[in-house]
């Protein structure tokens, strides 16, 4: 399903692929994109836009309880919600992420995407529609957004990350995409899923040995208000020039959460083996 951007070339012309036109804002256009799907996988969302305390509520929310009453009417048999474990606030691997809904996130990020879970789960019950969450660790791969970018500041000498150690929970792209997978053709599939490989690093670690990988310098060690001071900067030229804000102050609320999730369920009944089960395994996808 595609709103303004076209699908890539490839993909248009792949005799599996059918693109539908729809827009999650208009609930009218959702029922005709989403009948006869057996799974609808949902990760859409807005990005690098100035304020996203004011917009979030509406993006993540409230598209999400349109496209949701859609796959309800249309009995869709399986409705699956990409999520994080930061909803569950700061986690650790002593004290990981378990799959609790009842959890007060400080970002707006974490906040917004808590309240798809709660609909998604509370409104599926009772219906003929399985809900299931992945809640995923740091997806790292190359063509990731993400990762991309902050190749790009690394190979520019911009990169930097705050003092404070953070700790992270990854998972590779290829075991992102066979989960997933394994969460649409299974059938007995059902409640929320952390995926994560099995090694906890800090997101300073990770940084400095993707920088390692790409042949770059470590990024720069700056304290804590610099970044939010940036992000203020970002945010106020985007809201003036009616761009795009690369950085937001909520972003780096999010970022500074570390984060673990219990990933025993993904095991037992998603992916039983990971390709890549550290990030010493992983950063030849880098």
């Amino acid at each position: 399903m595609v709103h303004r951007t076209p699908l890539p070339h490839d993909l248009q012309t792949d005799p599996n692929v059918t693109a539908v036109c729809a827009d999650l804002s208009q609930a009218n256009t959702l029922f005709n994109a989403v009948d006869g799907s057996d799974v609808v996988v949902h990760f859409a969302g807005v990005l690098f836009s100035p304020r996203p305390e004011r917009f979030l509520p509406e993006t993540n929310t409230r598209w999400f309880s349109n496209l949701l009453d859609a796959c309800l009417r249309a009995r869709v048999k399986k409705v699956i919600l990409i999520s994080f474990p930061h909803v569950e606030g700061p986690t650790t691997v002593a004290q990981p992420a378990t799959g609790r809904i009842d959890r007060h996130p400080a970002s707006v990020h974490a906040q917004t995407r808590l309240a798809e879970e709660r609909l998604l789960l509370e409104s599926a019950r009772g219906t003929r529609t399985t809900p299931v969450v992945l809640r995923l660790g740091m997806v790292y791969g190359r063509g990731i957004l993400m990762i991309e970018a902050a190749k790009w500041l690394a190979q520019h000498r911009l990169l930097a990350v705050w003092n404070e150690t953070t700790w992270i929970h990854l998972i590779s792209t290829v075991d992102y995409l066979r989960t997933t997978e394994a969460a649409i053709v299974k059938s007995d599939v059902c409640g929320i899923y952390h995926v994560g490989d099995d090694q906890p690093v800090t997101l300073q670690y990770f940084l400095d040995q993707a920088c390692r990988v790409w042949g770059c310098a470590r990024p720069h060690r700056l304290p804590l208000p610099f970044f939010y001071a940036a992000a203020w900067f970002c945010e106020g030229f985007a809201v003036v020039a009616r761009t795009r804000s690369p950085l937001t102050r909520d972003f780096i609320t999010i970022g500074r959460v570390s984060y673990y999730g219990d990933t025993t369920r993904t095991r037992e009944e998603l992916l039983p083996t990971l390709q890549y089960r550290t990030l010493a395994d992983g950063l030849i996808t880098l």
